[in-house]
């Protein structure tokens, strides 16, 4: 099972190293979608949340704190949902639903990541890990 658990984490983390990979090489073209939802500091916070979700997966992956992890992954994405993907603002339908299926595929993803933090936090550790939770 411990060999599942690694795959389990390596697949969940996929999205979200290509994103951060996304932010840090598009980060101008990134950091204009940023500013136009009023986002202070855009091309910073653009790095910024690169840098968290590619650190916050490979903790996931190699199992160092994937705990803390998982719940930095749970912050950037209800503040993506909300922020970024406010279907309910929208009065295009096309654009409606595209930001409808994006806040919700953020809201899953944090759902999955707050479960991969109550298995660490709880003392299963199951697969691999080099460090363990932190809580």
């Amino acid at each position: 099972m411990d060999v599942i658990a690694l795959i389990g984490r390596i697949v969940f983390t996929a999205i979200f190293i290509g994103a951060g990979i996304g932010h840090l090489t598009a980060t101008e073209a990134m950091s204009g979608y940023a500013a136009s939802k009023k986002l202070p500091q855009p091309k910073l916070m653009v790095q910024l949340s690169g840098a968290l979700i590619l650190v916050a997966s490979v903790m996931i992956i190699l199992g160092v704190w994937p705990d803390l992890a998982a719940l930095g992954l749970v912050l950037f994405l209800l503040l993506t949902a909300f922020v970024f993907h406010d279907f309910w603002a929208q009065t295009d339908p096309a654009t409606r639903q595209n930001e409808q299926l994006q806040f919700l595929k953020d809201l899953s993803l944090a759902g999955a990541a707050l479960l991969i933090f109550a298995v660490y936090a709880a003392g299963t550790h199951p697969g691999l890990n080099l460090v363990g939770p932190l809580f």
